[in-house]
């Protein structure tokens, strides 16, 4: 640590209640950071995005599909991943992202079939393919859908 690496705290400098135009002693006095001239010097300067009656680029560009609310994104992991527990143990989506099989946790983790398991595990999880419930089961583990 040194005077060159010193910095304000953050939020410190440049708030948004600045008095602007209160005279030239201020640093901020006569055109009050606006410059000279010009349309945006002027009170009523246009609102971001406007170019100038010509059509908005939000306009011009096609609008495309929709959003469903009600979607929700699963996390999907395969059965080949779940050899990293130890033979006998209980597998949630808690267990799975402390254990690193998934980042983030968003809606919910769902087991697809591909690859092969070799633990017998009691898995817990929001849902679970056809296939990859055969294998769970096949290795004498239990699936349980919450």
């Amino acid at each position: 640590m040194d005077l060159s690496n010193l910095s304000p705290a953050e939020g410190s400098r440049f708030s948004d209640n600045f008095r602007r135009g209160r005279g030239h002693g201020s640093g901020n006095g006569k055109t009050a950071g606006k410059g000279h001239k010009g349309q945006k010097a002027r009170s009523g300067a246009p609102r971001p995005g406007f170019e100038g009656g010509q059509m908005p680029l939000y306009r011009r560009l096609p609008k495309r599909g929709f959003t469903d609310r009600n979607s929700k994104k699963i996390t999907a992991i395969n059965v080949d991943v779940l050899n990293r527990f130890e033979d006998g143990a209980e597998v949630t989506p808690k267990v799975l992202l402390q254990s690193g099989a998934v980042s983030k946790l968003n809606d919910g983790v769902k087991i697809l079939g591909n690859g092969e398991l070799t633990k017998k595990l009691t898995v817990k999880v929001n849902a679970v393919s056809a296939s990859a419930k055969e294998k769970i089961e096949a290795a004498g583990g239990t699936v349980e859908v919450i």
